[in-house]
């Protein structure tokens, strides 16, 4: 009978291998075509492999907590020979070692064929602390080094240099290691990691950040009278929405010397996970209206808190909303990812005096300070001021959303 490889999929933009988390089912175990078969993860989410068609499950040669790349043999089964063509998987599957004694010493003997290639780890290292302002030559020794290590020169913002200008030398990097090396190191998370170099290349971009404060007492006294109740933060992911429906160009992004456009209103919203942030992504917001939206953003916000979001819900926004109020914080400057021009920021609501002009004195009012934070390369204060500005006139009018 054909053996059929399980490979490692593609599951999603960007992602190059997964760590197995669990065997759904157990060598010999009788499996239907798509059935879920290894739960994995991914530096955004856990995910299942599934099985390539029908048949039964001869053995794994992918181990529990160890990284495979994207097309990686994780095992095989065997199906009969007319299940193999109807699934366009005839062809012959690659070798694979009888044991996992056998698989290692293969890959060790010198000259042999390699039947399961080797993760190196996304970073490998140090995690270090930004103090100083790092450098701005690197020599090619260095750089070889901390190639090695898997880390970037940002990493170098810890280390004093001693060479000429404040260069840091080899010999001040290995200082620095050996220094580190004294303290207590924790390893960090896939998800940590990600995040952190998510940011570091979206701070190689200008950013800069606008804020006024908005009046929120319309908005919560709507949020009582609806079923659905939409939270704060869909609320401000809507009115970003319909005003970048109005006018997208300030979420394009520039590309050489082109601004590209976004061809959907997609929005992010950002939830915290464990030791890190994921952003569940609103496919259209700008179609849709706020209450026919708040089924869809619980769910998401849900799948997120799991570690479990779908692949088409994750990539591809054009800006991110942040409810940094939920932490009880007034004021923030949020970074926009890498691939967005745009990130909203809501603060956390307080009483304040407001003018009332009507009555002719001062009456408590909830406010809350709105940010947005930008790619100056993209837009300047006015124009995020403008649309700063029009969010904040949404809000205060959410009937409209």
């Amino acid at each position: 009978m054909p053996a059929i490889p399980i490979l490692m999929p593609q599951l999603g933009e960007s992602i190059a291998e997964a760590t197995i988390v669990s065997f759904l089912v157990q060598p010999g175990d009788l499996v239907e075509a798509d059935q879920d078969i290894i739960e994995v993860e991914t530096n955004k989410a856990t995910m299942n492999v599934t099985s390539p068609c029908r048949g039964r499950v001869s053995r794994f040669i992918a181990r529990l907590n160890e990284s495979y790349p994207v097309g990686a043999v994780l095992g095989e089964i065997e199906a009969t020979v007319e299940e193999a063509a109807r699934f366009g998987l005839d062809a012959p599957a690659p070798k694979l070692a009888n044991d996992t004694e056998q698989l290692r010493a293969d890959r060790l003997a010198p000259g042999a064929p390699t039947d399961r290639r080797e993760v190196k780890p996304t970073v490998r290292g140090l995690p270090v602390p930004v103090h100083a302002a790092g450098a701005s030559y690197l020599s090619p020794r260095l750089k070889a080094r901390m190639q090695e290590l898997g880390l970037h020169a940002a990493d170098l913002a810890g280390i004093a240099g001693s060479g000429a200008g404040g260069r840091v030398t080899i010999q001040d990097f290995e200082k620095y290691i050996a220094n580190l090396e004294q303290h207590k190191l924790t390893q960090a998370s896939s998800m940590r990691v990600a995040v952190a170099d998510a940011m570091r290349r979206s701070w190689t971009r200008p950013l800069a950040t606008v804020g006024l404060p908005v009046y929120l007492d319309a908005l919560f006294a709507h949020r009582k009278q609806v079923q659905p109740k939409p939270g704060p933060a869909l609320y401000a992911l809507r009115a970003l929405a319909i005003a970048l429906a109005e006018n997208s160009a300030p979420a394009g992004r520039l590309v050489g010397n082109k601004i590209v456009h976004p061809s959907s209103i997609d929005i992010g919203v950002a939830v915290e996970a464990e030791d890190g942030v994921l952003v569940p992504v609103i496919r259209n917001a700008d179609r849709k209206r706020l209450l026919d939206l708040v089924e869809l953003y619980n769910r998401l916000i849900e799948l997120a808190d799991q570690r479990r979001l779908p692949a088409d819900a994750t990539g591809g926004s054009i800006a991110t909303v942040t409810n940094f109020g939920t932490f009880g914080l007034t004021w923030a400057t949020p970074i926009p990812l890498p691939e967005q021009t745009l990130v909203l920021g809501l603060g956390a609501a307080r009483k304040a005096p407001r003018w009332d002009e009507a009555a002719g004195q001062f009456l408590p009012a909830l406010e809350a300070n709105l940010t947005l934070s930008f790619d100056h390369r993209v837009l300047d204060g006015g124009a995020a001021g403008r649309l700063l500005t029009r969010v904040a006139q949404l809000l205060q009018q959410p009937d409209l959303l």
